[in-house]
């Protein structure tokens, strides 16, 4: 199935520009990928402490596709100007997760949501991701297949919270978009362990 992912490359290509001009004044990967991180707890910290005011919730959407700006540049950063290494690898994927968790937790203050069902929705949302990253252990690649990888549950998050910030969602239909969330993230999960298994089958060399 389609990923918002497959994206990337267009949205990179916009970036471009912007990323030479934080290199020549010394910005690194890793810089990028920590702030990115902390303005995700910051803000998830915030709107979990606020959660009656449901405007604050129009911020996710207006973050989210910051953050997607800043995860693209940490990696061009990376790829295409040499910064890339072990500790990077590290804080890409550790912020990632904690970043999902912030953001995705707050939902479940909502007055008449599901804990349990936001709950699900965060702790799938790390299992895929160590799915994902558990390809290169089998001798494939970093899986990021869909159908509800990191670039589509920002969009599913932030399309969300801006119909819940002027209050035009109720709890019914929040708790109905969580389930289907959770539905589509073990069917992620799956898709990219298959995906890992038939990649590694590819590469293995033949007898």
């Amino acid at each position: 199935m389609v990923s918002i992912y497959q994206l990337k490359p267009a949205f990179q290509n916009l970036l471009r520009p912007l990323v030479r001009h934080l290199h020549a004044r010394g910005i690194t990967a890793n810089q990028v990928t920590l702030l990115a991180g902390a303005c995700s707890v910051l803000l998830g910290g915030v709107i979990a402490l606020f959660a009656e005011h449901a405007w604050l919730f129009g911020l996710i959407p207006l973050w989210m596709i910051l953050r997607m700006a800043l995860n693209a540049i940490d990696g061009m950063l990376a790829r295409e100007f040499g910064q890339q290494s072990h500790l990077g690898a590290y804080l890409n994927e550790l912020c990632d997760i904690v970043a999902d968790s912030a953001l995705i937790l707050p939902f479940a203050l909502i007055p008449g949501v599901s804990p349990f069902a936001v709950v699900l929705v965060a702790l799938l949302a790390v299992f895929s991701e160590y799915t994902g990253v558990l390809g290169p252990m089998i001798g494939a690649s970093r899986r990021y297949d869909g159908p509800m990888g990191k670039s589509d549950r920002a969009f599913v998050l932030g399309a969300l919270a801006l119909v819940i910030a002027p209050g035009w969602l109720g709890p019914a239909w929040i708790n109905g978009v969580f389930a289907a969330m959770a539905v589509l993230l073990v069917y992620t999960l799956v898709n990219r362990v298959r995906q890992g298994l038939r990649e590694a089958t590819e590469n293995a060399p033949s007898a």
